[in-house]
């Protein structure tokens, strides 16, 4: 072995050395991403993971910035936004992306937009006749 291959080797073992963790952190944000309308906890996740839910909970932080509820939440708040736009109701949006009350639906919403969900869709509309006038 070279020594340029023992050095990349080397700043490869530095920078890699955690590789396991990255994949189940990827894997439970892609899980995440894929079945955000379903009812998803810290149990189910560490499970479908092997790994414990303290543990999932550190290293998702950790990478992420979020824990699993909170990116979660971001990810239907976003879908919702889509749905809503799409011209779903705000009843329809709320159960299509996992909550399972409109009531906590809508604070929710309002607490991460600003803005209820009547509104926002409201305002989407008004918008969306502004531009369709031009």
């Amino acid at each position: 072995m070279t020594y340029y291959e023992k050095e990349l080797s080397r700043i490869r073992s530095i920078i890699y050395s955690n590789v396991g963790q990255i994949n189940t952190v990827i894997g439970i944000r892609n899980y995440i991403d894929n079945n955000y309308d379903v009812n998803l906890n810290l149990d189910l996740l560490s499970h479908i993971h092997f790994v414990s839910k303290y543990h999932m909970l550190r290293l998702f932080k950790k990478y992420y910035g979020l824990t699993p509820r909170q990116y979660l939440i971001d990810k239907r708040i976003k879908k919702s936004k889509e749905h809503l736009i799409n011209g779903l109701s705000v009843t329809e949006t709320c159960f299509a992306v996992g909550f399972e009350s409109v009531g906590s639906f809508s604070t929710l919403f309002k607490t991460k937009t600003g803005q209820s969900p009547t509104e926002f869709l409201k305002e989407q509309l008004s918008r969306s006749k502004i531009y369709s006038e031009f």
